[in-house]
């Protein structure tokens, strides 16, 4: 089973915390004799900032949050910040741990506004808490240490609007100009999908558009109006391609999914669909209904459920 995207991030941090703690333990470890003087302490961070990865600004904090030394950055000091409250940023509420190392959940920054990170360290003499060693972080700057996250195709469904869903049953279904000519207009995405490199679409039935991605020029899209959804002759815009061996969907069974989609858009006069997209490589359909709740799934759930499931379902 796939993370969830909130697994991915907690596994994502162990990695980051490992990389981090031992460079700020050293560091920690360097300024525990020079507690409390502020230059000495300037000295070992500016020396130290080099041996903690990815780090922007390092800094000393007391016990209550009042920062103790000068930000130290890789371009040098930058004493404003001297005697600066953080006590009420995000990080500093967070209880750092018994092993005394902290990586903060990320939160917006006050000097750039961009998601960052603060690594905590704690500084101790004895018995006795000094208080911490501070580590910023830009989010951009991180290294991502796994692969990519990759969506679940577990069923999810969202609710939309609640005006829209409040008055759901005062509203009945018009013939949009794609509904007119349904047939043909899906005939053609059928088509592009499956011989002219179309990888994805998201169909909106309601408004009688297709916005459509194709393989040869994947951070575009494009748009199919209603009169283009009725003119076969839009597929020879496209040159023909063969139907990538890496795609989750089968060919064969792009036209059984696009048929379903038709049958929901026709079934019912008061919950219908309104729009509905299809992406070959992940496998995944979504299904937004006139209710404006909207389902994502994989393509063989969405075959394996017939219309008396739908209608209750959006019921």
């Amino acid at each position: 089973m796939k993370d969830t995207w909130k697994e991915a991030v907690h596994n994502q941090r162990i990695a980051l915390a490992q990389i981090l703690s031992t460079p700020l333990a050293n560091v920690a470890n360097r300024c525990e004799p020079v507690w409390g003087q502020r230059e000495l302490l300037d000295r070992i961070l500016t020396e130290s900032i080099d041996t903690v990865p990815h780090c922007v600004f390092l800094y000393a904090l007391d016990t209550r949050g009042i920062q103790i030394s000068d930000n130290v950055s890789r371009t040098g000091l930058m004493p404003e910040h001297f005697g600066r409250d953080r006590s009420e940023r995000p990080y500093m509420r967070e209880g750092v741990p018994s092993w005394g190392f902290l990586l903060s959940d990320a939160y917006l920054s006050l000097r750039a506004n961009r998601p960052s990170l603060t690594a905590l360290q704690l500084v101790t003499r004895g018995e006795e808490t000094l208080g911490y060693i501070g580590a910023d972080f830009d989010l951009r700057d991180l290294p991502v240490t796994s692969e990519i996250y990759e969506e679940s195709h577990d069923w999810r469904q969202i609710k939309g609007d609640p005006a829209i869903r409040g008055s759901v049953f005062q509203q009945c279904r018009i013939d949009s100009l794609m509904d007119m000519n349904i047939e043909t207009a899906l005939a053609i995405i059928e088509e592009l999908i499956e011989d002219r490199g179309m990888f994805q679409s998201v169909i909106h039935f309601s408004s009688s558009r297709a916005t459509i991605w194709f393989v040869d020029d994947p951070f575009r899209y494009r748009i199919l109006d209603a009169e283009a959804l009725s003119d076969p002759d839009i597929c020879m815009l496209y040159p023909a391609r063969e139907y990538p061996e890496d795609a989750l969907i089968p060919k064969e069974r792009i036209g059984s999914i696009l048929r379903g989609m038709r049958q929901l858009r026709l079934a019912d006069e008061t919950l219908y669909l309104r729009a509905a997209s299809i992406n070959i490589f992940n496998g995944m359909i979504s299904l937004t209904f006139s209710c404006d709740g909207t389902h994502y799934m994989s393509w063989q759930e969405f075959l394996d459920k017939d219309m008396s499931f739908w209608t209750g379902s959006a019921a």
